[in-house]
């Protein structure tokens, strides 16, 4: 973009600010913005292999940036192996374990594109929290275990995890449970089936049930508890935790509105731009700061759909960045996505600049 804009105007100032919004990039955006660098350190993938995971850690702050899907997400999961019965969120739990080690005391989380069905059961079975059945014997890891979840016990759960505070960035508000709950709405995309997706969702009422009875924690019915397959619950149960929206969460830490005060214009976009965009997207979310500030907002995408509807949220205009008809594996490249981009952009500024009345 940047390119782009100075192929047309050389002297012109440009802010570029990477934006996320609880998803894949979260990590990646805070830990710039926050002046942090990145670690790494071995957990557990949802079918509990080993492997390498990386957060971003801000020392001076005792931050930790990271992202639920790097060591518990779907794309982890080979297709013909996705079960949301079996998954856990046990490196999720790793992950948050060597940030407390590190010294951190603050944790901003996205917890989007989840492999898992598990209530968040298993992030707490690795910070220290054990689940019993009804024959008093210690649970193992998945979603399957959840109906058989009798009694909860938290007394060695790490204190270093009580004594902080957890950010956690998420963009939906289903319920724990029932036909809006985690597993009717997102397990099948995990690979359950009509049972399956029956048996998870009886599992996490009736892990709702024990929360209340032994934390008397009511969480069910929190807007968010059913995001990524419960963990929000989780989060809100046994931890000191908020649930925020992602994309306002983000700009708000990135300062957002200070850096729009001296613009002239607001350039941003996604893969694709649809009615879906206005949702609670990124690209929504930054036309709406914009807004309060009167900065027009032009938005681009790999592919456009119902630029009527993005027009009326506000845009004023959207634009595919594809100058010719191209297989998709060719439209995600890197090199020639980047090429498109600073074309596109550069005849966006001369649209722009042969409007002699504009100041740059």
């Amino acid at each position: 973009m940047e390119k782009g804009i100075k192929s047309v105007i050389p002297d012109c100032r440009v802010e570029k600010i990477p934006v996320a919004d609880g998803g894949e990039g979260t990590t990646k955006t805070l830990t710039g913005a926050l002046g942090g660098c990145f670690v790494k350190t071995v957990t557990h993938d949802p079918l509990m292999r080993k492997k390498e995971s990386s957060y971003g850690f801000a020392e001076e702050k005792k931050t930790a940036m990271m992202e639920m899907a790097e060591t518990s997400g779907l794309p982890l999961v080979p297709a013909g192996m996705r079960n949301p019965l079996l998954t856990t969120t046990f490196g999720t739990g790793e992950m948050i374990l060597d940030a407390l080690e590190r010294g951190c005391r603050k944790f901003i989380i996205g917890i989007g594109g989840s492999a898992t069905n598990d209530g968040g059961m298993g992030m707490m079975q690795a910070l220290g929290a054990s689940f019993y059945d009804k024959e008093n014997k210690r649970l193992g890891y998945g979603g399957e275990q959840l109906l058989k979840v009798a009694r909860i016990d938290v007394s060695s759960l790490k204190p270093e995890a009580l004594q902080s505070e957890f950010t956690i960035i998420c963009d939906v508000d289903n319920p724990l449970y029932g036909k809006n709950g985690a597993a009717h709405v997102f397990a099948p995309q995990k690979g359950a089936s009509e049972r399956d997706v029956e048996i998870l969702d009886a599992g996490l009422r009736n892990y709702a049930e024990v929360i209340k009875k032994d934390l008397s924690k009511d969480i069910a019915s929190v807007p968010g508890s059913g995001a990524a397959g419960g963990l929000g619950a989780a989060f809100l149960a046994f931890l000191p935790a908020v649930l925020k929206p992602g994309i306002q969460c983000i700009l708000d830490i990135l300062n957002f509105d200070d850096l729009l005060k001296d613009a002239d214009w607001v350039i941003t976009g996604e893969g694709k731009l649809d009615r879906q965009t206005i949702m609670g997207k990124v690209p929504v979310g930054v036309l709406n700061r914009a807004r309060m500030f009167d900065i027009p907002v032009i938005a681009i995408g790999g592919s456009v759909e119902d630029a009527d509807v993005l027009n009326e949220a506000g845009f004023l205009s959207v634009l595919s960045i594809q100058n010719a008809p191209v297989h998709l594996e060719r439209a995600m490249e890197i090199a020639y996505t980047q090429a498109n981009i600073e074309q596109t952009v550069s005849q966006i500024i001369r649209i722009v600049t042969s409007n002699k009345s504009l100041n740059f």
